[in-house]
């Protein structure tokens, strides 16, 4: 999820070839509740990531993401939690 509008993450996902549509956060609503800014006139969000399960509960919390190794951390956690 990005602080950008509905436009810049379609044109972003289509220029990276993503299968699927970015979610958008331009109020900051979703970022100030998960503590990835500041304030609403933050100009970019932290680099966090969360591990919700199917019934919303946050199961594991990534203060700082490395966009390169974070899908691997990921998914070793889920291997880990199966």
């Amino acid at each position: 999820m990005s602080f950008d509008g509905v436009e810049d993450n379609a044109a972003f996902a289509a220029k990276e070839g993503f299968p699927f549509r970015l979610l958008c956060d331009a109020r900051r609503e979703v970022g100030l509740a998960y503590g990835a800014c500041e304030d609403a006139k933050a100009g970019s969000a932290r680099r966090i990531s969360y591990l919700i399960d199917e019934r919303g509960r946050v199961l594991k919390a990534y203060d700082q993401v490395n966009p390169r190794t974070h899908p691997a951390e990921v998914l070793a956690d889920l291997a880990d939690m199966g």
